[in-house]
């Protein structure tokens, strides 16, 4: 929007300056670092008052709630402010001209997901019999979000329509990609649900200790802002034997608004927090970086960018399969932070370690971006 009304505020100089993604991606940063510093307090007293706090029941294990006693009655669904500051700051530094097509759907998902997070925390919250609505109404609203958001990328947005439609492109081979617009482009409509829901998904799971899912979706925010930087640039893409993605540089300006909001947030969520987001924090975030991956088509760096979210959700996925398969636990408890914390890792040094090893896994998606 600000690149819209630039010329009728500013001088030609300045109105040259907002063409760069570099700094409306600054600016898109340090917005939404200030409007969740601003707004936070004032939605965590709201949250407060409503008596919207946090539950530690239901989880079917005596020693987590034990664990997380503390915690119990701490403001929740803080995500709405989170979520908030991203998308004002994005539709607010985001360009929608041109090749800039990815822009609009990018946040009407961050929203959609947020949605669907509000909804399950909502019930969750109001009915104490319930742990949110059921899992297949929750994947359900997820997967026709997601599908929407691929059609709208197949049709109108045309991606990668230079190539005939998008392809699936394997790290580390130069010249091999995956043809996903036959049939109809039903391939990438499925890999688009997995990696959006997925993604999602796994965020959530890992929000389960103060600021552990917020710190490492900043990092995870960084990685993909220069990936989408590098895939968005003719020359840098070149470069680096990526495809080049016309319009995917405004992704950076997303991540940035991530990163600020995650930040923000951060600001109230570390130890001891003062809020946590909920599913409508953590599933808008985690949708956010599924969008980036699948624009910038690197669906598959995800999985080292978000490797901590993967590793806490197969945790989860394996500890199911285990017990149903064999009767037997492979962690004490999952996701696999708690198996850490069951173990007698202090909260504080589980989470601090988990974002190294986040920070260190973005370090290396970077690295591995040239190898071809």
């Amino acid at each position: 929007m600000i690149h819209w009304l630039a010329p009728w505020l500013f001088s030609e100089d300045m109105c040259r300056l907002f063409g760069y993604i570099s700094f409306r991606a600054a600016g898109a940063a340090v917005t939404a670092f200030l409007l969740a510093i601003v707004f936070g307090p004032r939605v965590i007293a709201w949250l407060r008052n409503l008596g919207i706090g946090e539950r530690i029941d239901g989880t079917g294990s005596q020693t987590l709630e034990t664990l997380h006693a503390h915690k119990r009655g701490t403001p929740t669904m803080g995500g709405l402010f989170i979520v908030a500051a991203i998308v004002l700051s994005g539709a607010l530094w985001l360009r929608f001209d041109g090749p800039n097509r990815y822009s609009l759907p990018g946040l009407v998902l961050v929203a959609g997901f947020a949605g669907v997070g509000l909804w399950d925390d909502w019930v969750k919250l109001h009915n104490p019999k319930k742990r949110g609505i059921g899992k297949r109404e929750k994947q359900g609203a997820l997967t026709i979000l997601a599908l929407l958001v691929g059609l709208w990328l197949l049709g109108p947005a045309a991606l990668q329509g230079e190539l005939g439609g998008p392809h699936l492109y394997v790290p580390f081979a130069k010249d091999f990609a995956i043809d996903l617009s036959v049939w109809y482009g039903v391939p990438f409509l499925l890999l688009g649900v997995l990696v959006l829901t997925g993604s999602a998904n796994a965020v959530n799971l890992t929000d389960g200790l103060d600021g552990l899912a917020t710190g490492c979706v900043a990092t995870a925010a960084i990685a993909y802002a220069a990936i989408t930087y590098a895939v968005g640039r003719v020359d840098w893409s070149q470069y680096l034997l990526v495809p080049h993605v016309a319009g995917a540089g405004e992704m950076t300006v997303l991540m940035a608004a991530l990163l600020g909001g995650a930040l923000g947030f951060l600001w109230f969520n570390a130890a001891p927090a003062l809020v946590f987001m909920g599913d409508v924090g953590s599933l808008g975030l985690g949708g956010a970086l599924g969008y980036a991956a699948l624009v910038s088509r690197t669906e598959l760096v995800l999985l080292v960018v978000g490797g901590v979210f993967v590793a806490e959700a197969l945790s989860v996925v394996l500890q199911v399969a285990s017990f149903k398969l064999r009767g037997k636990r492979i962690f004490r408890c999952a996701p696999l932070h708690h198996h850490f914390q069951f173990g007698g890792m202090p909260e504080t040094r589980v989470v601090v370690r988990t974002w190294v090893v986040s920070a260190l896994l973005a370090l290396c998606s970077l690295a591995l971006f040239k190898v071809r």
